[in-house]
């Protein structure tokens, strides 16, 4: 694993506990169109990668399909066992699939593609386990002036702190946020009928504060970043996204981020 790998797998058995308090309202929301992008149905096969604490593959199980979710992180597989025992969950990387070539009828990846080293691989490791005509979804945000969640702290730490602060250097972000860049890629690993469209979401919380500390417990390369900042620079970018949260403050203090996703699928040939 390289260090990249290595960042993300120590921040995910962190958070493990905790991520679904910030986002699993948030994520769930695109849960069904993305197991109806990649056809998973009653009798069909599906393995959902970067599983996570298992929501999805709960819901493809409720359809009546034989699941099978695996994440890097021991903590979240433990995670998503607990909450849906019915469900199997193993531990293993999405480039380097545990599995044989065309086992599975659909193949999911909700927003996990964000967070692996060489998302290309983990793509073609995908179509490796496919079978026949089966399909591949996954989820990305969307880009950061339109994911106002993420690209608000992104600017201000553009803006106000070190965006350079250190880190593992990983994928760009926001690579499969281009519709375009989606079809490029599943087109160029022989993929076919690609589709792609974008989903609708909000992101709640009860107020300003919260989302801020929400994105600094609950993520893994955001929550570092901030991290990593100076005290100084720090309190600056807190006091510019409370200023930031106002237009987006409904009537009962709460604060509505607009979180739209991308969601694109594919069928192996």
């Amino acid at each position: 694993m390289d260090a990249f790998g290595a960042f993300e797998h120590e921040g995910w058995q962190k958070v493990a506990t905790t991520y679904d308090d910030v986002f699993g309202e948030l994520t769930a929301q695109c849960i069904q169109p993305l197991l109806d992008a990649a056809d998973v149905r009653a009798g069909k096969s599906l393995l959902d990668v970067a599983s996570g604490p298992g929501h999805l593959a709960g819901a493809a199980q409720e359809r009546g399909a034989m699941v099978t979710g695996i994440d890097f992180s021991s903590a979240m597989v433990t995670e998503a066992s607990r909450r849906y025992p019915r469900v199997v969950f193993c531990e293993g990387l999405a480039g380097r699939l545990p599995f044989a070539d065309r086992s599975f009828d659909a193949v999911t990846i909700a927003f996990g593609l964000l967070h692996f080293p060489d998302p290309d691989k983990a793509l073609a490791e995908a179509q490796r386990v496919l079978r026949p005509q089966g399909r591949v979804a996954f989820t990305v945000w969307a880009q950061a002036d339109r994911a106002v969640g993420f690209g608000l702290v992104a600017g201000a730490v553009e803006r106000l702190g070190n965006p350079a602060a250190g880190l593992p250097e990983g994928p760009p972000f926001f690579r499969f946020s281009d519709p375009g860049e989606c079809r490029r890629t599943l087109t160029g690993l022989g993929f076919t009928d690609v589709k792609t469209t974008e989903i609708a979401q909000t992101w709640r919380f009860t107020s300003a504060s919260a989302w801020i500390e929400g994105v600094a417990r609950s993520t893994v390369r955001t929550a570092a970043l901030l991290r990593a900042q100076s005290a100084e620079a720090m309190a600056a970018i807190r006091a510019a996204l409370l200023e930031a949260a106002l237009p987006y403050e409904a009537k009962d203090g709460a604060v509505e981020l607009p979180m739209p996703a991308v969601l694109a699928s594919a069928r192996k040939p």
